[in-house]
């Protein structure tokens, strides 16, 4: 690691644990939480991430196909509308130079998320993405995640 980030700045851990707490504290459900963060950190390639919301994903019982399938989302028939639309939102903000958020994804999302929730995805998309920059950026050891329950 070239810094643990951790404790060198704690109040950079306390101000990321409270995006992920009202990530939390919405109605989205944790599978579909678990997804999002895979898929960013697939498109950011951040091996540590990777292994830590793969083994929270199967802690909450997400089918292992899913997590293997994540990354072709679109061809795989096993996700539901909602999931769909929250990985075509996450890939869209996480690739925003590329991609720009466009109005077809939102209107996706709109159509079956309610507004608050709408905004707790966009930041967990947020957090996620901030995660995967420490993790990568700051050399944290892939592998070295314990789940706990």
């Amino acid at each position: 690691m070239r810094i643990d980030y951790r404790t060198t700045f704690p109040e950079a851990m306390k101000a990321m644990i409270g995006l992920e707490a009202a990530v939390h504290s919405s109605t989205l459900e944790p599978a579909l939480l678990e997804l999002v963060k895979m898929r960013a950190s697939q498109l950011n390639g951040c091996g540590y991430c990777l292994d830590m919301h793969s083994k929270d994903a199967t802690a909450l019982g997400v089918e292992p196909q899913r997590l293997h399938l994540v990354a072709a989302w679109q061809e795989a028939p096993c996700y539901s509308p909602r999931e769909r639309a929250a990985l075509a939102w996450c890939e869209a903000l996480t690739m925003l130079p590329q991609e720009g958020a466009p109005d077809a994804v939102y209107e996706a999302i709109k159509a079956v998320f309610a507004e608050a929730e709408v905004v707790a995805l966009t930041l967990a998309i947020v957090a996620i993405n901030g995660w995967n920059r420490f993790a990568v950026g700051l050399r944290t050891p892939v592998g070295s995640y314990t789940h706990e329950s």
